[in-house]
């Protein structure tokens, strides 16, 4: 029985995958670190935001359906 959404493969695995984009971001060229590396950050936070609204969700019946 999963306890939360921390308990699923996937979610450990986008999380870890998510700091280590972030971390090589921030070695940008100063000129890409700003545009680029923002948005490089930004969607490699997506796949775990993802999963935990979805995990919300299981919550409200009507969503969940």
């Amino acid at each position: 029985m999963m306890a939360s959404y921390r308990d699923l493969e996937i979610y450990t695995l986008s999380y870890d995958l998510a700091i280590k984009i972030h971390k090589m971001s921030l070695t940008l060229p100063k000129y890409e670190m700003y545009e680029e590396g923002s948005q490089i950050r930004k969607s490699s936070k997506g796949i775990t935001s993802c999963i935990v609204e979805g995990y919300g969700r299981k919550k409200y019946k009507a969503d969940f359906i």
